[in-house]
């Protein structure tokens, strides 16, 4: 039987994809280095369960012989995704993530003809950002001829999750990027614009997404700024390990995500297109189970791909009671 595995399944958002995957029916492995906690989630979801760290690749793989899809949830994403993906392509075992770290897009890119040659997909971002505003884009990219330039922002609400937040603090850059002509370049950081996602126009500060490689490869477009506005708790101080898992139940409900982009095309003419959709981490587990439902079940192109690639641009509007609208 093919089976996903779901590494970091008793993490924050591991935890969430897994009770989701279950709930759809998907057939399951729970997977990580704490064997207390994932016994008891394994005992609560009627799951399987293995143990085992990254450090020893035989390991890894005996782990993987009957794994068709392995959903990576494990952070921060700079220790872990390089060992999976690389695991992945040694045992045919196609894989994803739920990374919102440009490493581990830009790493998907040097290992593509690898994969690809191993039949292997890396679906790096299977949830989360790379969904949402892959989808946004791929909505508004529709509603131009030859789109050559791209502006795009997310607005982030509440708090942060403790892996979150750890993973953010450990791949702080002091550099900006945007795409520019194709390529990767600085970008200011003072260079902050207004968008507005549906109560007016706000400031929202440019940032380096991950999106600037995914909706590149997945649209073409060769010129692409991403920005974000946060409201809530912001960026926590402090002793990061401290934190609690992550928002409770209440605080997602409270604290919708909204983008918004903005695609130009040669003649100026623009298009624009306005996404609601859950928290971010509902919308990330949710969307991370489906993507590996779907994998799962024979949605794979080998290579690098993004999620709204490979599913569509509708894919976004398949989780929970996410919009798009033109505006």
């Amino acid at each position: 039987m093919k089976k996903l595995m779901i590494y970091g399944a008793t993490g924050y958002t591991g935890r969430m994809a897994a009770q989701h995957a279950r709930t759809a029916g998907t057939p399951l492995v729970l997977a990580g280095r704490n064997e207390a906690a994932l016994a008891t989630l394994a005992s609560e979801l009627g799951a399987q369960y293995r143990v085992f760290a990254l450090d020893d690749a035989a390991a890894i793989d005996g782990m993987l012989t009957d794994i068709s899809v392995i959903l990576n949830c494990a952070g921060p994403f700079m220790r872990t995704a390089e060992i999976l993906m690389k695991a992945s392509i040694r045992n045919g075992v196609h894989y994803l993530d739920t990374a919102a770290e440009l490493d581990s897009y830009q790493l998907a890119e040097v290992l593509d003809d690898q994969a690809a040659a191993a039949g292997v997909m890396l679906l790096p971002g299977g949830g989360g950002s790379v969904a949402m505003l892959g989808s946004l884009a791929g909505r508004a990219v529709g509603g131009v001829k030859d789109p050559i330039k791209m502006r795009i922002s997310l607005h982030v609400a509440g708090g942060l999750s403790r892996g979150s937040a750890i993973s953010a603090s450990e791949n702080l850059t002091v550099e900006t990027l945007q795409r520019v002509d194709g390529k990767l370049v600085s970008k200011a950081a003072s260079d902050i614009q207004q968008f507005d996602f549906g109560n007016g126009a706000v400031d929202c500060f440019p940032v380096t997404l991950p999106d600037l490689i995914t909706i590149w490869q997945a649209t073409g477009v060769p010129n692409i700024e991403t920005f974000v506005h946060v409201t809530g708790d912001g960026f926590p101080q402090g002793d990061l390990s401290a934190l609690p898992d992550g928002p409770s139940e209440e605080e997602r409900l409270a604290n919708r995500y909204q983008a918004v982009v903005e695609v130009m095309d040669a003649n100026g003419t623009v298009a624009r297109a306005l996404l609601d959709t859950v928290n971010g981490y509902t919308f990330t587990a949710m969307a991370a189970a489906e993507a590996g439902r779907r994998v799962l079940e024979g949605e794979a192109v080998p290579g690098f791909q993004t999620p709204a690639g490979l599913f569509g641009a509708g894919f976004a509007e398949t989780i929970a009671d996410t919009t798009i609208v033109d505006v």
